[in-house]
């Protein structure tokens, strides 16, 4: 029994490989806030949402639109997917609960607990077909339908009559039947569990019809070494028939784990859409194309994650990037520009798990890898200089990427010179983008900026972040050449004028 929500063939390992920059791509997108949106407050949907969207799984289009439609399944029926969630959770639990301790080392405590365990998840397993022939027209996505059918087509009356028949069976009501081979030494070899004969005559019948002869042995109240030599022949005969139906219940129990993983995902998805529609943000499903096609067009794209800190709607942008391979942003300090990176890299994110994205409209290629290289805060431990972690920290990424990849700049090679971090950004750059790799820069670096832009590629496009006459930020940006100045000085004067107000 598989669940097969997270991909149509295979499993969803909560314990994979995870992205070797992980740690950066939470500190640089600031993914906390998204992980703490879509668990509300529940650890399990806290790891399964951090392990899914971390997940170095590879990732397809196919795969992309497979997961998006179960969400969609998902977001048209909450309360029905909770449900089956919380039945799963359910039996997951009372199972925990149904322990021998130390008691589980010997057969007949093992039979004894998978009985109990066996009749739970019979139960719960009736539960879920009830669900999938009540609900299951409700659902479209091919992830649903296929699990609502598996559920149908195995768990039918005839599976669970013949379930409650082997546990009246296993119970032994009527004592145990075991045959057994004499070997060397005239010791008991070949134990076998046999099924006790079924009787159909009636009482009259057996009553007046010969039996074959039957030979017994009863063992005295105080005999201890025979009560104990009985015990230990029982089992012998039960231990193959303990184990199976151990097995049995660990199979059923790792399908309701499964289960349980998987819907926690959505749910999480859920959570965060839920959040999202309180605030008035507007989510929608991408349109993902293959990582070796260039699209990027998007309407009203945010930043989620700020939204999710401030609790609040924040602007969005709009853009026409298709068949670009590098865009750089330029301008005013305080403009929006980083909010924008991060937007950028959270949708790609969320688009290549299948989820929604903060935005009106999205339509973006996939990539083989995304990484950041944001800058970072001077190394108090003096260790090395800032430049030098910069460059190390370049190294690593070069390291991982592969093709089609995805790298954004957070106003990266800025700690030596300008002429110096142009000439070492300009070069990083060029060899990334003749590699087929994906790369979004933001940057003060002037020189670098002109001179990308002179070059004319027609795989490149120039935006500003957007600065009023008088100095106000829109947080806008917009087609642009790169400007010579930042406006460092608006900054200034807000800072120092309002302080100079207040004294």
């Amino acid at each position: 029994m598989k669940a097969y929500l997270m991909f149509n063939d295979r499993d969803f390992d909560l314990k994979g490989p995870q992205r070797t920059n992980q740690d950066f791509l939470v500190q640089d997108l600031e993914l906390d806030f998204l992980f703490n949106a879509m668990a509300g407050g529940d650890k399990y949907l806290l790891e399964v949402a951090t392990k899914a969207l971390l997940s170095d799984a590879p990732m397809t289009v196919e795969r992309v639109l497979y997961r998006q439609a179960i969400l969609k399944d998902c977001l048209k029926n909450p309360s029905i997917v909770r449900e089956i969630y919380h039945i799963a959770l359910d039996a997951i639990e009372k199972e925990k609960k149904a322990y021998f301790g130390f008691f589980c080392k010997f057969p007949d405590s093992i039979l004894s607990r998978s009985i109990e365990v066996l009749q739970l998840f019979s139960d719960t397993l009736k539960r879920l077909r009830a669900i999938s022939e009540t609900y299951g027209a409700q659902f479209d996505s091919q992830g649903f339908q296929t699990l609502f059918a598996m559920l149908q087509r195995e768990l039918s009356d005839a599976y669970f009559l013949e379930i409650q028949n082997h546990l009246r069976v296993l119970k032994f009501r009527d004592g145990v039947w075991i045959s057994a081979e004499l070997g060397q030494a005239n010791k008991g070899i070949n134990y076998v569990l046999r099924k006790p004969p079924e009787n159909h005559s009636n009482w009259f019948d057996r009553l007046f019809t010969i039996q074959p002869p039957e030979f017994s042995y009863t063992i005295a109240d105080r005999d201890e070494a025979g009560s104990r030599a009985l015990s230990e022949l029982r089992e012998r005969g039960i231990n193959l028939v303990a184990n199976a139906l151990a097995q049995s219940c660990d199979h059923i129990l790792n399908f309701l784990v499964l289960l349980r993983t998987e819907l926690a995902f959505y749910l999480g998805c859920m959570n965060l859409y839920e959040q999202l529609g309180q605030m008035g943000e507007p989510a929608t499903f991408p349109v993902p194309a293959r990582s070796e096609e260039r699209e990027l067009c998007f309407e009203g794209l945010y930043d989620m994650c700020l939204a999710l800190n401030l609790q609040q709607k924040v602007i969005g942008n709009d853009l026409e990037a298709d068949r670009k391979d590098l865009l750089i942003i330029t301008g005013a300090n305080q403009g929006g520009k980083s909010t924008f990176l991060r937007s950028i890299g959270l949708a790609q994110l969320m688009m290549q798990n299948g989820m929604f994205v903060p935005a009106i409209s999205y339509r973006a290629n996939l990539c083989e890898g995304l990484f950041t290289h944001f800058k970072r805060e001077e190394d108090t431990t003096m260790k090395s200089g800032k430049l030098d972690e910069e460059l190390s920290r370049m190294n690593t990424i070069a390291g991982h990427l592969a093709e089609h990849s995805m790298v954004l700049f957070n106003e990266s090679f800025a700690a030596t010179n300008e002429r110096e971090g142009s000439e070492i950004a300009r070069q990083i750059v060029r060899a990334l983008v003749e590699r087929k790799v994906k790369v979004f820069f933001v940057t003060h670096l002037f020189d670098f900026a002109q001179s990308m832009f002179e070059e004319g590629s027609l795989t490149s496009i120039f935006l500003r972040a957007d600065r009023q006459t008088d100095g106000g930020r829109t947080f806008k940006l917009y087609e642009g050449e790169p400007l010579q100045t930042s406006f460092g000085l608006d900054v200034y004067q807000r800072v120092f004028a309002s302080r100079a107000d207040r004294d």
